[in-house]
């Protein structure tokens, strides 16, 4: 349970690392090193990495050995995922991947309190679970999942609380992409202050 994670967050339970190219969001196509924390309660249904629910499952990792893990590839990008990391103190994790000149990005459903220093901020709300403000006024990327024709107006709800530079992402979610994707399409033309965001690691068959 996280309640073995210490709260100074020198160990954290780790699902799994990786260098990839990021798929998705403001960043998409840029080689960033991933790091997937276990543990959320958030619960999507839709979720694509389910198996990162339970934070008892996943060993927990020394935060120094996974900067020295981030600090062996080139991309000097780490990109925070989870399940949802914030359930965590990221100050100790992010402070020394800074300290090793790595920039720091997360994305999170802003459901639990802003801890860390960051580059940037993914947020990704869940109806599940409403983000905190902290989290919502510190974003610097907006990112709807749009499963049905409903989380649309959803989104715009959240469009009015991030801040006025916050870039907005509409993203079909991978399983109604066929469905949904005319939609999206159709809805950033008629409201341009949006940009489509794709799943394009699925489709470059990479993590």
């Amino acid at each position: 349970m996280s309640n073995q994670v210490p709260e100074d967050g020198t160990r954290l339970p780790l699902m799994e690392e990786f260098y990839t190219i990021q798929g998705e969001g403001f960043h998409t196509g840029t080689a960033a090193y991933f790091i997937r924390l276990g543990g959320c309660d958030v619960g999507c249904h839709w979720c694509d990495v389910k198996e990162s629910w339970d934070a008892s499952i996943h060993p927990l990792t020394a935060a120094d050995s996974i900067i020295e893990n981030a600090k062996k590839y080139p991309a000097k990008t780490v990109v925070i995922t989870g399940g949802e990391p914030l359930i965590y103190n990221l100050d100790y994790l992010t402070k020394g991947l800074h300290a090793a000149g790595i920039k720091t990005f997360i994305e999170t459903s802003g459901a639990y309190p802003l801890s860390g220093e960051w580059d940037w901020i993914c947020l990704s709300p869940k109806k599940f679970k409403a983000p905190r403000k902290d989290v919502l006024d510190a974003a610097g990327e907006l990112k709807v999942i749009v499963f049905n024709k409903s989380d649309f107006a959803w989104g715009e709800e959240y469009a009015q609380l991030v801040g006025p530079n916050c870039k907005l992402y509409l993203q079909p979610e991978w399983s109604k992409s066929k469905e949904m994707t005319p939609s999206i399409i159709d809805y950033v033309k008629e409201n341009p202050k949006w940009d489509i965001s794709l799943q394009t690691h699925k489709f470059l068959n990479i993590p």
